[in-house]
């Protein structure tokens, strides 16, 4: 893996993660206040499902 691979994952990840409060501001407030509502493990464990997942797109990816 070359740097420059580490910078563009990481510039498509803000872009992605953006996506959401620039098309809809309003339903990332509701989207982000329902999080608190939520219990730490539950947070920690979706964490955990989208690493793997993250994991696992890059192993099929790079073969």
């Amino acid at each position: 893996m070359q740097c420059s691979d580490l910078w563009t994952a990481l510039g498509l990840v803000l872009i992605i993660e953006g996506i959401l409060p620039f098309i809809s501001p309003e339903s990332f407030k509701r989207y982000a206040a329902s999080l608190q509502e939520l219990p730490s493990a539950s947070i920690r464990n979706f964490g955990l499902v989208m690493m793997a997942i993250g994991l696992l797109t890059l192993i099929l990816v790079r073969q």
